[in-house]
């Protein structure tokens, strides 16, 4: 039986085996079902989707983010955040927020002509979910792994920086996910520094 993964966009993929030129297994996930398709996940491996869907075989991480770590930021994000469409990933040390590059409601209001019951206005938005790219703009970066204290980073998009900058002060993070995710999809958030 191979190997199949079904993406968050509801896409099917199959992961393949082959053998690089020094003879040494590898792995990899396609939509193609044809081909050497591997019956099984090798050991120390898992399937891994990120947020923007693509599919992955990678060796399992070490666990340095706790499941409730994760679900403090998840939780923070339904309470404090105005953003709707969102979505967590645990990178290393990081809680990684992305939001949605594209906004739902503006795309469903293009299209409400050629979609105007709300059943159908409901098939709309699912496709449009399916169909919107998301960008990493929060992360909370484990910083003391004994007093469990973290520091938080935005994204910024000037031209001459593209990267993650430290805003505020390290610290406990509810404190920090209650401080900062509120700012998310709004233009306070570039002000944050």
């Amino acid at each position: 039986m191979p190997i199949t993964h079904t993406n968050a966009k509801g896409k099917s993929y199959y992961l393949h085996q082959g053998t690089t030129k020094t003879g040494k297994p590898k792995y990899y996930f396609s939509m193609e079902s044809n081909g050497e398709l591997a019956a099984s996940i090798p050991v120390g491996f898992e399937i891994y989707e990120n947020p923007n869907a693509q599919v992955f075989l990678r060796r399992i991480p070490p666990k340095i983010i706790t499941d409730e770590e994760r679900q403090v930021v998840e939780d923070g994000m339904r309470k404090y955040a105005e953003v709707q469409d969102y979505k967590m990933d645990v990178k290393g040390n990081a809680i990684v927020v992305y939001t949605a590059d594209q906004d739902i409601e503006t795309l469903a209001d293009v299209f409400k002509d050629m979609y105007p019951g709300p059943s159908a206005n409901t098939q709309l938005r699912t496709l449009l979910r399916n169909e919107i790219h998301y960008s990493p703009m929060l992360q909370f970066m484990l910083e003391d792994a004994q007093r469990r204290t973290f520091v938080t980073q935005r994204y910024c998009f000037r031209g001459a920086i593209d990267d993650w900058i430290d805003i505020g002060t390290p610290g406990k993070l509810a404190t920090l996910v209650k401080k900062y995710v509120g700012h998310l999809g709004k233009e306070s958030y570039f002000e944050l520094m």
